[in-house]
């Protein structure tokens, strides 16, 4: 709930709509009340044959009768009480007290009767039937008064929950983009995805649910039950006592639905990272024809959640069922205490007065119709509980991620290095992943400003974690990662990766023109130093032949269109337009053809004058373009040297070259 807190806090920004969504509500509530109060003047007075000024008068008239009657009444019983015996003075004294109160009770009921007699006696109609139009025609006038106010404070509700949504998503969305690499290893996109917008969506539902109707329902309950009170206060107590096991029942559902919704979400996170997988597996999916084994992991998956699914529809028939019930048992409870009274016309029930005088007719039905009236308020609220607690369940969610600790943060106060920087230094440097094995033991290593150099080593050395320190996607547990003496950590995240341009294995191409891909990293770039860039890593050939717009082609998701060659030189022209200081290649030219690596190579062998390259590669065709090799063993550095140097005193490197050249031959 502490998080909901949150959501609400968000909420509350948009004052002037909250402030419109209450005074909605009260006028919604106000008008539900009335109009059902309405059935007091269809029974008193038109059904009686009467108009208003007529029933203003009798009432008004028969009163003061008892009142007269009462003050005789008093009179005789203080004058009884003065020359009564002990025993019988205690009795006389409470029949004096109950006349008394009733006199009280008679003259405060016409009391507001009086003062308004003159305006109804000029303005009321004179006649039965014209009485009725008027409460039909205030009927149908306050109706549509409560339509509009309905209108108006439904869309308050859908704004400031829709408004309230895109805030909760930006944070959620920043944070994300923040979020150490290794979250989205354990977490995976899909379950962020399903944060995003499946949580995230019962989030605005459960606000919409708590703006709206549980504020209108309760408040229509309020006006009921206070139309009640008004009737037979001590009668309406007395019915309510079945309120407390609605709370104890509504109280243990809540959490049962809290938990449903958790589990329900969770696998639909599952879900989605399923789809996930499989969609951006197709082509292994259809290559191993495993579509059949797809679709059974699917049916598996949609079966848990059905499961999930009916077990959250369970509680919720359930919650609705028992505030059902439970409101008609008080309505039925009320029929019996209210019909013997009115039916006997008795002031007392179980020994227990309940008004002063009995309820006529009129007033029972109008007590009848009140809390009929509450109850199909309390009937929404199962619904709106229910929403509410998904909307807590999702809440928890979402903030687990918003408010989840990144190891990477940024210095209270900045450091700056100038530009270009002179040497990159890694002392001493051990790291190991959360839940993981060590994967750094103590790298001592050195890059000259100008110097390429290349990593090798074996599969899980460590070379790409280097990789990630170097760009500080994390920082070491030990030792220091630092640039011209300065520790990337005392560096602002921003200001050092603005140095740096990375190409990686895997390309990544985002679904919009070759253009604004190339421009990506580099949003200030006209489209003339998009060209060049292109030109520089050969791609303007194949951009102007290979593609139906040129430089506008839309690349699809993942630059589907497009060959791996192809997608490579367009995130070496990204790299290029950002002109940094530090070209970093991880495996960059591992899974493209012949052709497209040699046009790659040339274009780093002119972009790399003056600039630090870090490549990590086993081609030997890369290797020879490097000014240095440094071979990594076991997260140490084995060995570091040149080719020639290397072949003759590191046996994973000769291994690593002869079987690439025999590869090659």
């Amino acid at each position: 709930m502490k998080n909901f807190g949150r959501v609400l806090k968000i909420a509350s920004r948009r004052r002037w709509s909250l402030l419109g969504i209450l005074i909605t509500s009260l006028i919604i509530a106000v008008l539900w009340g009335t109009n059902i109060g309405a059935i007091y003047p269809l029974v008193e007075v038109v059904f009686e044959g009467q108009s208003f000024p007529e029933y203003t008068e009798k009432t008004i008239t028969e009163t003061d009768q008892r009142v007269a009657d009462l003050d005789s009444r008093i009179a005789a019983l203080q004058d009884q009480v003065a020359d009564a015996t002990d025993d019988e003075k205690s009795r006389l004294q409470v029949e004096l007290e109950t006349a008394q109160v009733k006199r009280t009770a008679a003259t405060d009921g016409i009391y507001y009767l009086r003062k308004l007699q003159p305006t109804i006696d000029k303005y009321a109609p004179d006649s039965a039937y014209a009485t009725l139009l008027v409460v039909m025609g205030f009927l149908v006038v306050g109706t549509a008064l409560k339509l509009t106010a309905l209108a108006i404070n439904l869309l308050l509700v859908q704004f400031v929950a829709e408004k309230t949504s895109i805030e909760i998503r930006r944070q959620f969305f920043r944070k994300a983009l923040h979020l150490d690499l290794d979250s989205f290893g354990e977490n995976g996109s899909s379950d962020l995805t399903a944060r995003l917008t499946n949580d995230i969506s019962h989030v605005t539902a459960g606000l919409g649910v708590l703006l709206g109707r549980l504020i209108r329902e309760p408040l229509k309950m309020a006006v009921c039950f206070g139309g009640a009170m008004m009737v037979c206060p001590r009668l309406l107590l007395m019915v309510m006592v079945v309120t407390p096991i609605i709370g104890i029942v509504m109280n243990y559902l809540s959490k049962a639905i809290r938990r449903a919704s958790r589990k329900l979400m969770e696998e639909m996170s599952q879900l989605y990272g399923m789809l996930n997988d499989s969609f951006a597996g197709i082509r292994v999916v259809k290559a191993f024809t495993t579509q059949g084994f797809e679709r059974a992991k699917f049916n598996a998956a949609t079966e848990s959640l059905y499961r999930k699914s009916m077990k959250m529809s369970f509680y919720n028939t359930l919650a609705r069922s028992s505030s059902e019930l439970l409101g008609i048992c008080t309505v039925s409870l009320a029929i019996l205490a209210g019909g013997y009274l009115v039916v006997n016309q008795k002031t007392h029930l179980l020994g227990i007065r309940m008004s002063t005088d009995p309820l006529t007719v009129g007033q029972i039905l109008t007590f009848f119709a009140l809390l009929i009236g509450a109850s199909d308020p309390a009937k929404k609220l199962s619904d709106v509980w229910s929403g509410l607690q998904r909307g807590i369940a999702a809440t928890d969610r979402v903030f687990a991620v918003i408010d989840k600790q990144v190891r990477v943060q940024e210095p209270a106060v900045a450091r700056e290095v100038a530009r270009p920087h002179s040497r990159i230094t890694f002392s001493d440097v051990a790291f190991q992943y959360p839940s993981g094995p060590t994967v750094l033991r103590g790298i001592d290593l050195t890059i000259r400003h100008g110097e390429t150099i290349a990593v090798v080593g074996p599969n899980g050395s460590g070379k790409s974690t280097l990789v990630n320190l170097l760009c500080r996607f994390d920082d070491p547990q030990s030792g220091s990662v630092s640039m011209d003496g300065v520790p990337l950590r005392e560096m602002r995240t921003r200001d050092l990766r603005k140095r740096i341009a990375l190409v990686t294995q895997r390309t990544v191409l985002f679904d919009d023109t070759i253009e604004n891909n190339i421009r990506y990293g580099s949003p200030g770039a006209d489209a003339h130093a998009v060209v060049r860039a292109a030109k520089m890593a050969f791609a303007d050939d194949f951009i102007h032949r290979k593609t139906p717009d040129g430089y506008q082609t839309k690349l699809g998701c993942g630059g589907m269109r497009l060959s791996g060659g192809q997608m490579q030189r367009i995130a070496l022209a990204r790299a290029f337009l950002r002109d940094p200081d530090l070209l970093i290649l991880d495996e960059a030219t591992s899974q493209i053809d012949l052709e497209s690596e040699q046009l790659i190579h040339q274009a780093l062998a002119k972009f790399l004058v003056d600039r630090t390259g870090v490549m990590i590669t086993h081609r030997p065709t890369s290797l020879a373009m490097a000014d240095r090799i440094v071979v990594i063993e076991a997260g140490r550095v084995a060995d570091s040297g040149h080719h020639a140097h290397l072949l003759e005193r590191n046996r994973f490197y000769q291994s690593l070259c002869g079987a690439d050249f025999q590869k090659a031959a």
